[in-house]
């Protein structure tokens, strides 16, 4: 079947834009609020290590237009079995960041219905309904999908900028600087950087999709630059603003920071509005992330590393049993958690899944210093390439280590757990092949 390629710049960007402007931002003040102005550097940090993560996949995706993203590229570089891994663990980010982000919206919509937060067996209902209503959109099409997060990010962007603008005129240094943590600073910014990393986690997503993007040589990478850019530009004024208005001891426990802030300046009414917008964001950036736990599946099986099930289509075009299986493990993971309360819960799940990503994130680095071979570039541009995929890599380690030892554990043993699957995978391709 010939993949209709349907998504152009404007949606591509919107995908891109709408993963990252997810739960990150409307959360986070939330989890950051112990590190009080350490959190800046923090976003400093991650904004600087996302913009050479943007470039590093641009670069990857101009040399390689091919689906499977932070899967095929390592995999290129570094053979089957690294390709499999990073497939893996990505994967395992994917299933993590729709648990996070649904349970966010549930957050959120406890604005709305406070008995959410109070029971948490019903937030966890709520956070189950979205993830299904979602995957039903993506089994329709692509195409559905596409159109319904360029709707999306209008939607959610508008009061939120409206919230930074006026806000600015509410800001106090004094509260922003009102963190209580006992780490050292530089422990402090490590932390911060981690937790607002999970923010830019989705700056890969226009490389996933390839074969429905049109000409993906040239809109794949500048519709990762520049949904990176609009991003954090957007995540850095309208995160400080929040921190600036509300003390951190509060804002440690609020369900609804945005929210929270918006009603402190101008009333509930403005804490609904707010609120609506968030579960617009949240509704969105889950929408276009169950896009992608169908389409990463369903480009490892076609490269035989996956079990052929993920590659099958529906008649609309759809990896309609790769989202099905995908978002039954979703749900696994927010019953599994469920019982934390919200905000602790949507921490857990954050510090995990971006220790999964930044493993992709770092092999992906070093599969551009290795595809950067001397015959396609010239000496100075490969001496470029070298260095930035290089700082790359070293930010990469960094951010690992901020997400602390239990997320690295855990982490990294559910990297191990697809060994046997790689195995099981291989020997059915070999008996297939001697058969």
């Amino acid at each position: 079947m010939q993949t209709q390629r349907s998504l152009g710049l404007v949606t591509t960007t919107s995908i891109v834009l709408g993963n990252m402007v997810g739960s990150g931002v409307f959360l986070l003040p939330a989890s950051l609020a112990i590190y009080g102005a350490y959190s800046l550097w923090g976003w400093g940090f991650s904004t600087v290590g996302a913009l050479l993560l943007a470039w590093v996949f641009s670069s990857l995706s101009h040399r390689l237009p091919k689906a499977g993203g932070p899967y095929a590229y390592p995999s290129e570089a570094f053979g089957g079995f690294t390709g499999f891994q990073m497939a893996w663990v990505y994967w395992l980010s994917i299933l993590g960041t729709n648990a996070a982000i649904a349970v966010a919206f549930a957050s959120y919509l406890a604005h709305f219905f406070p008995v959410l937060a109070a029971t948490p067996i019903l937030g966890a209902f709520a956070a189950l309904a979205a993830v299904w209503v979602l995957t039903a959109v993506n089994i329709w099409g692509v195409r559905a999908a596409g159109n319904l997060q360029f709707i999306t990010v209008i939607l959610k962007l508008s009061p939120l900028l409206a919230l930074a603008v006026f806000g600015i005129f509410h800001f106090d240094p004094r509260i922003l600087a009102s963190g209580h943590t006992s780490a050292s600073p530089a422990a402090a910014i490590n932390a911060s950087a981690a937790l607002t990393m999970w923010a830019f986690l989705g700056l890969e997503c226009a490389t996933i999709p390839a074969e429905h993007v049109r000409d993906p040589e040239k809109t794949i990478p500048r519709a990762t630059m520049l949904g990176t850019l609009i991003a954090a530009v957007f995540y850095i004024v309208c995160t400080t603003v929040v921190m600036g208005i509300i003390p951190s001891a509060t804002l440690a426990h609020s369900n609804a920071p945005f929210a929270d802030a918006a009603q402190l300046l101008w009333g509930n009414w403005a804490g609904y509005l707010i609120a609506a917008a968030a579960i617009i964001s949240c509704f969105g950036a889950l929408n276009g992330w169950i896009l992608m736990e169908g389409q990463l599946p369903q480009a490892i099986a076609k490269h035989g590393l996956f079990p052929g099930l993920f590659a099958r289509e529906s008649r609309r075009g759809t990896p309609t049993i790769g989202l099905v299986l995908s978002s039954i493990l979703v749900s696994v993971l927010i019953l599994m958690n469920y019982s934390h309360g919200l905000v602790a819960m949507f921490t857990l799940i954050i510090l995990v899944t971006t220790f999964w990503v930044l493993v992709t994130y770092l092999f992906c680095a070093a599969a551009e210093i290795v595809l950067s071979r001397p015959d396609q570039r010239t000496r100075n541009k490969r001496i470029r390439d070298t260095v930035l995929a290089g700082a790359t890599f070293v930010f990469a380690i960094w951010a690992i280590k901020g997400t602390g030892e239990k997320s690295v554990t855990w982490g990294f043993l559910a990297l191990l757990l697809g060994v046997p699957l790689y195995i099981w995978q291989t020997r059915q391709k070999t008996a297939a092949k001697s058969a």
